[in-house]
């Protein structure tokens, strides 16, 4: 009976405990912030507050998993998120039912042909073929989801030789040489950790006749696990070729010229989302970071935005010049389009001295980056259908189209918006954040925190230990293929052989009235209004 007795006492006790602790918590919470002098909503209402910013909190993830619909959210929908997540996975493009855009909105559409291409007469070179890793289903019910990876050989889904594209065919002593039209954008070692750029270096080394854009950030050794090809990328701060005092420095950059990864170099004059130069914070520069760099380790970086090596387009293609003369490889600019005149002036310049870049990089405003401010994201740089079309006529307008090759960059993640931008005027693609969906990003928006949660934006060790190298590799290369094969997809429906054979007749926009214009017709009325206002 004692024994019995002591039970219940203790259970009350236990109980008393459970109720007494959340009361005298919910308490000094309600005095706290009743005495606070910071919020005016917590101090009138102290629990209707909390509970307001704690929504407040979590509604970016409550819109991006249950709220928005499969076409909302920025700056990728649900839908396109999961076009990437597929194809990584399980090299998989097909959808059931029907499409889910909705054709009452205005748009671009690829005009296909009565007589499109069979699979035998596109010119595809599918050999050697590529082994990789694919994951198959089990079963996927509500609360369990079996599947498991398999090897497998698939097809690389390469150009022909005789549609290769070739930077610095005719100006450089070691041209580059390329059998795929889609390329890794810049992605700096800092702004992304190194599981991140291990994994995406082998991933784009296995899916072979692609590049990787180092960023601004300079030339890691995670850049090169891959044995991938590398686009060496100079912003105006210098990295990785720069001396202690921050000026260019020649040696470096002939060193870094003598690497046989290394197929091209790029000036990064302006980023879509960052005309202001690079950020990175301070937490973000480690001591391998710093050396990298030849920057202080812990001082948040922030590069200037433009170069002070060059100030007009005479000086800007002298240096370019100079570039190629000592590396003997392709040199590119990157650059935003915005001032017109500005830009005609630099094409113009091109045209009077017979000399320029072998290829320049079109970003759109719409592009993204590890870290800048909202006013320059939003605001600064057209989008790139807008300004892909206007630097490929300007070009042809003065002759020169055939002498520099087009880059065009702004959320070309899947094969329909890529076979668009060729059909504008593009010929190759750079492709940022669909490559680092593949590595596993939620879109969780923090990369300037370095607190990915899920270890791609960051160089946080422990967070880091999620992104699995050895998985997250294949991804990267069934990503890339898949984007290649709905690339020969579409070209065979528009009627052509190869994907680099996309023209501006190959596409259309239609209105919200469902009216139809060609693109030539667009552009040639855009033109109008520009000779008017001038």
């Amino acid at each position: 009976m004692n024994v019995l007795f002591d039970l219940v006492i203790a259970l009350l006790i236990i109980i008393g405990i459970m109720l007494l602790v959340p009361l005298v918590f919910f308490i000094y919470l309600y005095i706290k912030d009743d005495r606070q002098k910071q919020h005016s909503i917590l101090r009138n209402f102290p629990v209707l507050g909390k509970v307001r910013y704690f929504t407040e909190k979590i509604g970016p993830e409550l819109r991006q998993y249950l709220y928005n619909n499969d076409n909302e959210g920025k700056p990728f929908s649900r839908k396109q998120f999961q076009d990437v997540v597929k194809s990584g996975k399980y090299k998989d493009r097909l959808v059931g039912f029907g499409s889910l855009r909705d054709f009452g909105d205005e748009g671009f559409y690829i005009r296909n042909t009565l007589f499109p291409k069979l699979r035998t007469e596109l010119k595809v070179d599918n050999e050697p073929k590529i082994k990789t890793r694919i994951y198959v289903e089990e079963g996927d019910n509500l609360f369990s989801r079996k599947e498991h990876s398999e090897e497998r050989l698939i097809n690389p889904v390469f150009l022909t030789d005789d549609n290769a594209v070739i930077l610095g065919e005719h100006t450089c002593r070691q041209p580059f040489k390329l059998k795929g039209l889609i390329g890794q954008s810049g992605m700096s070692y800092g702004a992304l950790g190194e599981h991140a750029i291990t994994a995406l270096s082998k991933g784009l080394a296995m899916a072979g006749g692609t590049w990787m854009n180092t960023g601004e950030g300079g030339l890691s050794n995670y850049h090169l696990a891959g044995k991938t090809d590398i686009i060496f990328q100079i912003g105006p701060g210098l990295f990785g070729v720069r001396n202690l005092n921050g000026e260019f420095s020649w040696e470096a950059f002939k060193k870094k010229s003598e690497m046989e990864q290394i197929k091209a170099f790029e000036l990064k004059l302006a980023q879509g989302a960052k005309t202001r130069g690079g950020h990175v914070e301070g937490e973000k520069v480690t001591e391998e970071i710093a050396k990298i760099r030849l920057v202080e380790p812990g001082k948040t970086i922030n590069s200037p935005n433009r170069f002070k090596e060059f100030d007009s387009p005479a000086s800007l293609i002298h240096f370019v010049e100079e570039l190629r003369n000592v590396s003997g490889k392709p040199i590119g600019i990157k650059i935003v389009v915005g001032d017109l005149d500005a830009l005609e002036e630099l094409v113009a310049y091109m045209k009077e001295s017979g000399k320029g870049p072998d290829f320049i990089t079109v970003d759109g405003g719409e592009g993204g980056t590890g870290a800048t401010f909202q006013e320059l994201a939003d605001t600064v740089g057209l989008p790139i259908q807008s300004a892909l079309p206007i630097v490929d006529e300007m070009l042809k307008e003065y002759g020169i189209r055939d002498k520099v090759k087009l880059i065009a960059s702004g959320r070309l993640i899947t094969p329909d918006k890529i076979a668009i931008a060729l059909a504008m005027g593009a010929d190759l693609v750079n492709i940022a954040r669909g490559f680092m969906i593949s590595v596993g990003c939620i879109m969780a928006q923090v990369c300037h925190t370095n607190n990915c949660p899920v270890g791609v934006a960051t160089t946080n060790k422990k967070l880091q230990d999620g992104l699995i190298i050895d998985e997250k590799q294949y991804r990267v290369c069934n990503y890339l293929v898949s984007l290649r094969e709905g690339l020969f997809n579409l070209a065979a429906a528009a009627g052509i052989d190869s994907p680099t054979k996309f023209e501006r007749k190959h596409i259309v926009h239609k209105d919200k009235l469902g009216r139809v214009f060609p693109l030539d017709e667009i552009l040639h009325a855009a033109k109008r209004t520009q000779h008017q206002e001038h």
